[in-house]
């Protein structure tokens, strides 16, 4: 089985923190650094010090970002998750419906029995349960299969303009 970083399950390799999915601390969480003290205590005068302010993004990774978005890779990733999350949610919601009206309009159709105590409304409400498993294993696979690579690349290509992680 392959990892999400295309080294198989066997190979061996050290995680890169250059990775763009590596999920860094938030800013000032866990980091005493030149912060020894936390911001808006009062110092020694008797008066706050100040709090740091988050500075705005600049615009060239505005630009940056704007121009992913427009580019022809995000776009085929957007298509290929809408091909796949569109029909599959129609489709699911109209089963569910059915199952729904028919549980109020045909009460004799669903009370039919099947096999012992098991009747139609039974065998219908586990249907449900089965499709939304056989529906969540499917998105993951269409995920892994057909965006995840290419959102991949698409993420880092981003980083590589933005030069880092900037937040």
């Amino acid at each position: 089985m392959d990892k999400q970083d295309g080294r198989s399950a066997g190979e061996s390799g050290a995680l890169r923190l250059d990775d763009p999915w590596y999920d860094a601390l938030a800013s000032g969480w866990g980091e005493l650094g030149d912060a020894a003290k936390p911001a808006g205590e009062w110092d020694r005068t008797g008066k706050p010090e100040p709090v740091p302010v988050a500075e705005p993004r600049s615009a060239p990774h505005d630009e940056i970002y704007l121009a992913v978005q427009r580019s022809t890779a995000f776009q085929e990733v957007r298509r290929r998750y809408r091909r796949f999350v569109l029909p599959g949610t129609a489709v699911f919601l109209i089963w569910y419906l059915a199952y729904v009206a028919a549980a109020t309009a045909a009460p004799g159709l669903m009370a039919h029995r099947v096999v012992g105590a098991l009747n139609v409304a039974m065998l219908a409400g586990l249907g449900q349960f089965a499709t939304t498993f056989l529906l969540t294993w499917a998105y993951a696979r269409h995920a892994r299969l057909r965006r995840d690579r290419a959102a991949l690349d698409i993420r880092w290509e981003t980083q590589e303009l933005t030069g880092g992680n900037i937040r």
